[in-house]
């Protein structure tokens, strides 16, 4: 006898009416088989067309501080514990990093992402990026977030008022998977800093990692509590394994398991910008096209240590699709 799935269409219109779709149907849907892909990719595609049509945002980053990072987060090429073969440097200056919001423009990008590694910014590397949001802010119409780790709730005032208008702090994993991926920090901090960056004002970004060895009800959990936090903006990643780093050897996901993943958290999550990050060449390969009928956001060019994909090819792949970039963010 053939088992007959869920109605995914039903799932659809039940995440556009606002209703959370629940441990049995999420789990259902990441377990389901390949066979199903499709119809479960159109309805998620059903959800992010209601909301979002077929426009695609497009966000640039900018590694701003390379390495020197005291925590041990075991996917991070970065931090303390890791071996990787990586370029190292302090802050950059201002005007490299004014200069980096004008070539994010060229690209069509609508939002500049400054990224520094470490805990936490100190009181001159906060001023720097400050004095470079206001030069950005007062020159080109571009949507600025920061991500700096932990933040003080004075950093995050002083974010907000220099015209920083996102904040990014991703959950990474769940709650009890965090301590076998990074013990220096706890997942309560995360969620802290979240909503320090909300309470200045700033528009919440928080997303997860997939592949390190989380299972499928902790993956849905980690969606239900992006849900809860009400994050703006969720940057799915996947684990992109790197030499020297302590999660070197994972390889735990394919292509059509990505896209399930994808697929839920638009079910989950509705309303919110769903963004395919890091390790969507590596993982999704020749099937990164799909992720747009999910996803209504795309890292374009290369990430912190990691190189991503041309964003020529980014732009050809949108307008391949019948989408749209959505040149402006703000």
């Amino acid at each position: 006898m053939v088992k007959t799935y869920t109605n995914w269409s039903e799932l659809a219109e039940k995440a556009i009416q606002g209703e959370r779709l629940t441990m049995r149907e999420s789990l259902e849907l990441l377990e389901a088989p390949d066979d199903e892909l499709l119809r479960i990719m159109d309805a998620a595609f059903q959800v992010r067309r209601h909301y979002y049509g077929k426009k695609v945002k497009l966000n640039l980053i900018i590694n701003a501080k390379s390495g020197l990072c005291p925590e041990d987060c075991g996917y991070c090429s970065q931090s303390i514990v890791s071996k990787a073969a990586i370029t190292k440097y302090p802050l950059l200056e201002k005007e490299t990093l004014v200069d980096g919001a004008r070539k994010a423009m060229e690209l069509k990008v609508g939002t500049y992402c400054i990224v520094a590694s470490g805990r936490g910014p100190t009181g001159r590397e906060l001023d720097q990026v400050v004095e470079a949001v206001k030069e950005i802010k007062s020159t080109m119409p571009m949507k600025i977030c920061a991500c700096l780790g932990i933040l003080s709730e004075e950093q995050a005032v002083k974010l907000k008022e220099a015209g920083v208008d996102r904040y990014n702090h991703n959950l990474n994993t769940s709650k009890a998977n965090f301590g076998n991926i990074t013990t220096t920090h706890t997942y309560d901090d995360r969620v802290e800093t979240v909503e320090k960056a909300k309470a200045a004002g700033m528009s919440p970004c928080s997303g997860c990692i997939i592949g390190m060895g989380e299972t499928n009800e902790e993956i849905v959990e980690m969606a239900y509590a992006l849900r809860e936090l009400d994050a703006d903006s969720i940057p799915v990643n996947f684990l992109n394994s790197i030499p020297g780093t302590p999660l070197e050897n994972r390889r735990d996901l394919d292509p059509r398991y990505c896209l399930k993943v994808l697929a839920l958290m638009r079910l989950i999550c509705p309303t919110k910008e769903i963004r395919v990050a890091g390790g969507r060449e590596v993982n999704l390969r020749s099937m990164q096209v799909l992720a747009l009928y999910a996803a209504n956001s795309v890292f374009v060019g290369d990430y912190l240590t990691t190189e991503g994909q041309e964003a020529t090819a980014d732009h050809q792949m949108i307008e391949d699709m019948g989408f749209e970039i959505e040149l402006c963010a703000l």
